[in-house]
């Protein structure tokens, strides 16, 4: 397994987590991914402020009356990581489980 494989911002499980989640929606309103990480605000902005350097996720920020509302959405580039990422993590599971047939038999 070519450690080139994977992605480095999404070695971090955190970050893993928010792209994960943001695969299943077109955006996402902050607090929801917030609580569904388990993180305070400011340590969430600061990993989806990772995130939007590397071009994985967009930040849109909004009002809903007169409440100021951020919300989150994963690009395709970001799509596109996370995908090659998962992929590299199920090759080495299946790697794994070949070398154990192989010792077993």
């Amino acid at each position: 397994m070519d450690p080139a494989d994977f992605d480095t911002a999404l070695l971090d499980p955190t970050r893993l987590s928010i792209v994960s989640l943001l695969v299943g929606v077109e955006w996402a309103e902050f607090g929801w991914v917030r609580e569904s990480v388990g993180m305070s605000p400011s340590a969430l902005s600061k990993q989806v402020s990772t995130l939007e350097t590397r071009g994985y996720v967009e930040v849109k920020k909004g009002y809903v009356g007169k409440r100021p509302r951020t919300w989150l959405a994963l690009t395709p580039t970001g799509r596109d990581a996370l995908e090659r990422h998962v992929a590299a993590l199920r090759r080495v599971v299946e790697e794994s489980q070949r070398a154990a047939e192989r010792r077993d038999s």
